[in-house]
């Protein structure tokens, strides 16, 4: 029989390559927007209410998608949100007027959110606490993967056949993979004969003992949840800020070139890359050398080095950034951020997951992603209205501050319980 060292890697690989589509999937329209506009007359509010509507529907259905990941299988929710986005693709390929796109688009965020919860709730019943955050942060790299290459496949596609072709391919692979995925992806160990890794799980068991209901609401009464919750939308809104603002602040404040503001969003990518496998990996030995216990968590360390390195950047791309400043410097301050903010936002996603119990790891991580959304959309309009009605030094200092405050914040609250859930008449 199989051990687990085939079931992890069938799984892993199954879900990369299922993500990787999965992502890709969703900026196909992106990836080919010029092509489109060749043949059909879009003006730019087209462009972003059909990508907006998309956003809408993925925030509102990756926290609905978190809940049901604890209600019934992951794998089952993973594969039919894959051959759905699949299936949109298609469809979008045989259509040709805003009203269809953007309809089409917002049905693609629904489905997209049913991707990133199953896999946070696959990968803790079959990967050590130990390694979790390892795994969760290399899966988050097909992101990444999809990010850079889908460009170049789909724009090469679109030249050499056309936008149409390039969805509706790329749609079909997704469903041919979608019906891998059923096949390759299992749920938990025991489902294949294998002992749980997860102390005291039995098969199927999705109700805590006081029942769902009682259970959801001891969750949602747990301090921990909710501190999670403000640090993730601080950081989070923090990272938007810079990522969605911070090419304008370069040009329009600190006297640089469109190319120099260009350069600084990659650099902030690849810092964003390592930082995330950096922070998933650097956590997972300090749960291995300190184990997870009831109060405090061995990844807070490492998480709050983080949030203070964001602070710290934000500052010093504030005060010494000038018309003169060396490309090199501003870079550096680039992959510094991302280094920095990338990797609390996957710490923030294990410590949601494996703070909360089994059966509501999925309900815990969606709750707190919700957060994060709200703080990406406190980063859009608010933001860039105290921008427009002071400065934009102003703005990233409100956000600079905020973030160092959260920061200290966490720091005092950093020995809290953060074991969710129901608290025993005993508790070591």
């Amino acid at each position: 029989m199989a051990g687990y060292g085939y079931y992890r890697t069938t799984i892993f690989t199954a879900m990369f390559v299922g993500y990787t589509l999965y992502y890709f999937n969703r900026k196909t329209f992106s990836f080919v927007m010029p092509s489109i506009m060749e043949e059909v007359t879009l003006e730019k509010d087209d462009l972003g209410m059909i990508t907006s509507s998309q956003s809408l529907a993925y925030a509102i259905s990756k926290f609905i998608s978190g809940v049901l990941s604890d209600q019934i299988s992951a794998r089952l929710l993973f594969c039919t949100g894959l051959f759905l986005v699949g299936v949109i693709n298609i469809v979008f390929s045989w259509s040709s007027t805003v009203t269809a796109f953007t309809a089409l688009w917002f049905f693609n965020g629904l489905a997209q959110g049913f991707g990133w919860p199953p896999c946070g709730k696959i990968l803790r019943k079959w990967f050590e606490p130990a390694q979790f955050g390892t795994w969760w942060a290399v899966l988050s790299t097909s992101m990444n993967l999809a990010g850079s290459l889908g460009p170049l496949i789909a724009t090469t596609m679109a030249l050499s056949y056309s936008w149409r072709v390039t969805l509706s391919l790329s749609g079909s692979i997704a469903i041919g993979v979608a019906f891998l995925c059923l096949f390759f992806i299992v749920n938990e160990p025991m489902d294949v004969g294998l002992p749980n890794i997860e102390p005291g799980a039995k098969k199927g068991d999705r109700k805590g003992s006081t029942g769902h209901e009682s259970t959801l609401k001891e969750l949602l009464l747990t301090p921990y949840l909710w501190v999670l919750n403000i640090g993730y939308l601080v950081v989070f809104g923090a990272k938007t800020c810079c990522t969605d603002w911070g090419q304008l602040f370069l040009i329009q404040e600190k006297g640089q070139t469109a190319i120099i503001g260009s350069s600084f969003m990659s650099a902030l990518e690849v810092g964003g890359l390592l930082g995330s496998i950096t922070a998933g990996y650097l956590s997972d030995r300090a749960v291995a050398r300190h184990g997870l216990r009831s109060h405090g968590n061995p990844r807070h360390q490492l998480l709050l080095s983080m949030m203070g390195g964001m602070a710290v950047s934000m500052y010093l791309f504030r005060v010494t950034v000038t018309t003169e400043s060396a490309k090199l410097w501003i870079l550096s301050l680039g992959a510094m951020f991302g280094f920095c903010s990338y990797g609390p936002i996957a710490l923030f996603g294990v410590i949601a997951n494996e703070s909360a119990p089994s059966n509501l790891s999925g309900t815990s991580h969606a709750i707190v992603a919700l957060m994060a959304n709200v703080g990406g959309f406190l980063a859009g309009l608010p933001f860039s209205t105290i921008a427009k009605k002071y400065s934009w030094d102003m703005a990233f200092w409100i956000a600079e501050v905020t973030c160092a405050v959260t920061t200290v914040a966490f720091f005092l609250l950093r020995n809290i319980r953060t074991k969710m859930g129901p608290v025993p008449k005993k508790e070591d």
